[in-house]
């Protein structure tokens, strides 16, 4: 409480003080005169639309799977009610269901282009597929039963729905009613069992016999219904729960999988007992005794072909005794049986065949098998069962995502040239056939300049994707870890690991497109500087360079053991470090005969290292442990290829490289590069006095080391993870429920030692002017703290070519202080006509070409620096300088420093990321807010442009991820194994429809098998069912209105021209319901009859009947 009071009184000081600078920047925002010379600018309101484009990944938790044959479209459903649409690589679709309950099946209505979902909240929908943007058309709410199981038999419009209570209803899909057909578990049991049969697990018709039905109860009985007669033919029971059923095609037998690892095959006209009773895992002992029961077989499928041996596929029912074996899909196909390892939990498999048509040979060629977090599908006509190579973006998780970085507009051969390096990286073993989900068409890519995201991951691994035109593919994988020792056990490991797990984890990613340098920051304190290059290289030493970053002030007479008299808080001031100081016992092993010092967390590779074609290991950089506390973890990082300069900072310092002489150019406390210009009185303390115990002034706990609570596991991890790529740290508490992400940060302060402790949070190099009277611009970087100062240091560069490899680079701080509210997040620099100053860069050259060669090439291609377009700038001209913070933006006028513009972004909440980005030939800032909203600013007057509620942050994972870039495009990890890319473009928006791919393409329903040799075989059962006749209201009557409700669904017309809106909504919505209602709508039909041409009819029976019903299909409009 005392703390807090404090932090109050300080909050009204630094009030009251800034409020006459503040009254002086609002004069500043509109000077008199002309004292800026005014800059027009084209971005208005209308430019900007927020909408999501695509999501690219594998779906989180899955739980549902469905395929359309005819169509060759795969369906994936998850415990989030996401659905996610695949067809040929490139054409995908992510649709949700509103209310977000998990899906427990989907069915294709197979080649019509629809299909119906069954949710955990017993709703069922119908989706219309026919539109790029499918869109549900009805919903149907179960009031008094639970929904466990459906069936849609192929070209039917009657849908068998069983439920918990072991009943059976029946729904018409074009109106999505009930019939008043309903099976009662009781009717079908009758005697043959004394207690209830359990839920419904299985539905399915004879494929010979639509008459019959096949019932699946829980318990282990399986009923064969005849729907004319209202009665049951069979009833089969087996002392085992039943998983699953599945049919001979030629509707004689039929297989059951059991809870005790064993598979049943029964004759239909023998329910006395199974013909065959089959433990593919059990072990058969002697004495012809049971085999040991195994783990329960969640799935059989049972597929014939013509000329062989049918095939029985089926998941789980391994043995108890194979603990810790991975779960397997095994394949009986004759005598051979094939056990498959999986990676990870299978969740549901289908196998795909040639025939749509269940009564006909099935001749299987692959089976898909959906994982807990992948997609595999196993090629069955080739020996040993390869695999497909999946050409699906479904990796983005293979190791957990820690960062994002997202590039659009990048230069043309980068694209290309990643590839080539890459295509060497993949495996073999793949199966040679093509991947056969093939259906859909392709967008119209409109868009056409390349798109690059680089995800780095918990494994130390960095990954460039390929993401133009709303696609994703992977071009390149990188390791990082490789340049380090790997510790074998645990015992082997030094105690020197800030964390236990991940020491690897990239943080932070820095990239020149255009020179191809790329620089990553690790968990563990470490800088890693990398070339690119075609050629492979060996490289005998490792360049590796040892940083002491320290950050030590002097406790004015404190006594021991208390906090240090407290700092004057900055105008604002964010809590950048919000974790309460903690004491801990040092992570040092050797904490009582002495401190660990001058090591560091990882252990850089003695011995020579091969560097394939790709990114090559430039230098290695990393932070020590000073007396016996660890490196603290980096917070920014920026690489000039130009300069040849790498800097790096955290909430001890900054330190800066040249990497061209692999020296350390800079390496200071962040109070000293104020020097005397130090607006808290904070004096550096030298030399070290010995060290204070825990709790005393300094703070000893390394934020993220060995608490537990803070160390982040998985980028899932909703606690305070220091694997940020943000400059500062969001609050610990995120499972609280009182919003906290919406209130300042400010205002939950720990400790005001803490906040001395300034962390770099912002860094840019640039050609500008670093002093008000300097007349010309020269080559400077820029540092943003955490503390909201901006200062500036000069940098003195040799000459090209040979001298800059043997010339010292000169660095000062230049005394030059700006202030802002909040931590600093971004800087970026505009020329006099208000166009983007890129950092200056070197292009792109092989380096590693023979030296004779090079030599010449070397000392012309090593021109002076100045490659931004400021070096030729007049000394009348000047520049601005735009800076984003967590609070607020400004424009300041150079070389003059006035305040040109200044927008206060948010006052209640915080910037967790802006970035000044291009679009339609002008420029602007856009910011995502804490507080979920999205806004973005003109430049340099900072005039409001969008704001719009996208998402309230809920966990760390979109903190860590969210990215804006150029052209209106943005991203962020919406679920761990899934990107969600969004635009904030209004010409984006526009052209979505067209980039979109098809997933519904008219194809020909392969014709019916001839069924002249089976004819006589059931009486010609199949022929002479009429479904409509027994379900239709005329002969079930209507269904108890209390049992289920209709909902009409907002889709149909409206996904003819996106989603209409108004007087069109309105009309689409009426004529659907007077479809309803039987009326028929000459120009509906006129319309559909098109699109008709391609269906078959819903009833089977015979020709003229399929005919005569074609026209009634509405809903495909």
């Amino acid at each position: 409480m005392r703390k807090f009071n404090i932090r109050k009184v300080l909050d009204g000081l630094t009030a009251g003080s800034s409020s006459a600078s503040q009254q002086q920047q609002q004069q500043q925002q509109h000077p008199p005169g002309n004292r800026e010379p005014e800059i027009q600018e084209t971005l208005q309101s209308e430019h900007f639309q927020l909408c999501k484009t695509v999501r690219h990944g594998f779906p989180y938790q899955p739980s549902a799977l469905a395929f359309d044959p005819v169509q060759k479209i795969l369906a994936v459903g998850t415990q989030t009610g996401a659905l996610r649409l695949f067809g040929r690589p490139g054409v995908e679709c992510y649709c949700q269901h509103d209310s977000g309950a998990a899906v427990i099946q989907l069915q294709f209505l197979i080649n019509e282009g629809a299909l119906v979902s069954a949710l955990a909240d017993d709703t069922l929908h119908l989706w219309n597929l026919r539109q790029k943007r499918p869109a549900i058309l009805h919903s149907l709410k179960f009031c008094r039963e639970r929904v466990t199981f459906c069936h849609l038999p192929f070209q039917s419009k009657w849908l068998y729905v069983g439920t918990e209570r072991g009943n059976i209803h029946i729904v018409n899909v074009e109106s999505f009613t009930l019939s008043g057909y309903v099976i009662m578990w009781n009717k079908a049991i009758e005697l043959s069992s004394k207690s209830h049969p359990g839920p419904v697990v299985h539905i399915s018709d004879n494929p010979m016999d639509e008459g019959k039905l096949l019932i699946g109860f829980e318990s282990g009985t399986v009923v064969l219904w005849d729907l004319k007669s209202k009665k049951a033919d069979y009833r089969y029971t087996y002392d085992e729960a039943i998983h699953s059923v599945a049919w001979h095609h030629e509707g004689k037998q039929f297989i059951c999988s059991h809870s005790d690892g064993t598979l049943t095959i029964w004759n239909v006209r023998s329910p006395a007992k199974p013909v065959q009773t089959i433990t593919p895992h059990g072990k058969q002992l002697k004495d012809g005794k049971k085999p040991e029961p195994c783990k329960p077989i969640l799935k059989v499928e049972f597929k014939t072909t013509r000329s062989g041996e049918p095939f029985i596929i089926l998941s789980g029912g391994l043995s108890y005794d194979t603990v810790g074996r991975r779960p397997c899909l095994t394949v009986m196909h004759g005598k051979s049986t094939a056990v498959l390892e999986m990676d990870y939990s299978i969740v549901d498999f289908l196998t795909l065949c040639e025939t749509p048509y269940p009564n006909d040979f099935q001749e299987p060629y692959a089976v898909v098998v959906l994982l807990e977090k992948d997609l595999v599908l196993i090629d069955l006509a080739q020996n040993g069962y390869p695999i497909f190579e999946n050409p699906y973006p479904l990796s983005i998780h293979e190791s957990p995502v820690t960062c994002c970085e997202y590039f659009a507009d990048c230069p043309v051969d980068l694209i290309p040239a990643l590839y080539s390096v890459g295509a060497r990286q993949k495996r073999q073993g793949y199966s040679k056939k093509e991947w056969p989900i093939n259906g859909g068409n392709w967008g119209l890519g409109a868009q056409s300049y390349p798109e690059i995201i680089i995800t780095g991951h918990a494994d130390g691994s960095v990954k460039f994707w390929d993401a133009s035109a709303i696609t994703l593919q992977v071009l390149y994988k990188l390791k990082t870890s490789k340049v380090f020792e790997k510790s074998r056990n645990k015992d082997d490991r030094p105690n020197t690991d800030i964390v236990d797990e991940d020491p690897y984890a990239i943080q932070i990613i820095s990239w020149c497109p255009e020179s191809r340098m790329l620089c990553i920051a690790g968990v563990s304190a470490h800088v890693i500087i990398y070339r690119f290059s075609k050629q492979e290289v060996i490289t005998e030493v490792i360049p590796m360079l040892e940083v002491r970053l320290l950050y030590e002030i002097n406790d004015v007479e404190t006594p021991e053991g208390e906090q240090p008299p407290p700092l004057p808080t900055p105008v604002g001031g964010s809590n950048p470090q919000p974790i309460p100081p903690q004491s801990h016992p040092s992570t040092s092993s050797s904490s009582s005969d002495g401190l660990r010092d001058n090591v560091p967390c990882l252990k850089v590779k003695n011995s020579p290292l091969k560097q394939s074609p790709g990114y090559q290991t430039e230098l290695v950089i990393q932070l020590v442990w000073v007396g016996g506390e660890p490196p603290q973890q980096i917070t920014s990082l920026a690489v000039n290829s130009s300069y040849g300069l790498v800097v790096f900072g955290n909430c001890n310092g900054i330190a800066m490289v040249d990497y061209l002489q692999k020296a350390v150019l800079l390496n200071l406390g962040t109070i000293e590069l104020y020097g005397s210009n130090d607006p808290y009185r904070r004096e550096p303390r030298s030399p070290r006095k010995s060290r204070q115990p825990s709790g005393a002034g300094l703070c000893d706990i390394s934020e993220g080391t060995v608490v537990p609570e803070d160390r982040c596991k998985s980028p899932t991890s909703a606690k305070m993870s220091r694997k940020l790529s943000l400059p500062t740290d969001l609050k610990p508490d995120l499972d609280v429920k009182d919003n906290s992400f919406s209130r300042s940060r400010s205002s939950s302060v720990t400790s005001i030692d803490k906040e001395s402790r300034e962390a770099i949070s912002a860094l840019h190099f640039c050609e500008t002017f670093t002093r008000k009277t300097d007349s010309s611009p020269s080559p400077c970087l820029w540092v943003g703290t955490t503390l909201g100062t901006v200062l500036i240091i000069a940098l003195n560069l040799p000459p090209g070519g040979e001298q800059r490899l043997l010339q010292p680079v000169i660095v000062s701080p230049s005394g030059t202080i700006l202030r802002l509210k909040g931590a600093i997040l971004r800087m970026a620099f505009l020329d006099t006509t208000g166009c983007l100053i890129p950092p200056a860069y070197e292009p792109w050259r092989e380096y590693n070409v023979p030296e004779e060669k090079d030599e010449k090439e070397k000392l012309k291609k090593r021109r002076p620096v100045s490659v931004s377009p400021s070096s030729s700038q007049e000394i009348s001209e000047n520049q601005y300088a735009v800076i984003c913070s967590e609070k607020q933006a400004k424009v300041i006028s150079l070389p003059t420093q006035n305040c040109a513009y200044k927008q206060n972004i948010t006052e209640t909440s915080f910037v967790l990321r802006g970035d000044i980005v291009a679009l339609s030939n002008s420029i602007c800032l856009a910011c995502f807010c804490a507080n979920g909203h999205i806004m973005t600013f003109s430049l340099p007057s900072l005039r409001p442009l969008l704001d719009v509620y996208y998402l309230p942050l809920t966990n760390m994972r979109i903190a860590r991820t969210f990215c804006f870039t150029n052209n209106g495009q943005a991203l962020y990890l919406v679920s761990p194994t899934e990107i969600q890319r969004l635009t904030y473009s209004q010409e984006t928006c526009e052209n979505l429809q067209e980039m979109l791919g098809e997933l519904f393409t008219p194809v020909e329903t392969p014709e019916a098998p001839n069924r002249g040799f089976f004819k006589g075989l059931f009486g010609g059962g199949a022929q002479s069912l009429d479904r409509e006749e027994l379900f239709g209201e005329s002969s079930s009557g209507k269904a108890s209105r209390s049992l289920a409700q209709h909902i009409p669904g907002p889709g149909g017309i409206e996904g003819v021209k996106g989603a209409a809106s108004g007087v069109v909504g309105e009309l689409a919505r009426a004529r659907l319901a007077l479809d309803e209602r039987g009326q028929k709508l000459g120009d509906l039909e006129e319309r559909t009859a098109a699109m008709l041409s391609s269906a078959e009819s819903f009833s089977k029976h015979a020709h003229e009947i399929m005919l005569k019903y074609k026209d009634k299909k509405w809903y495909q409009f």
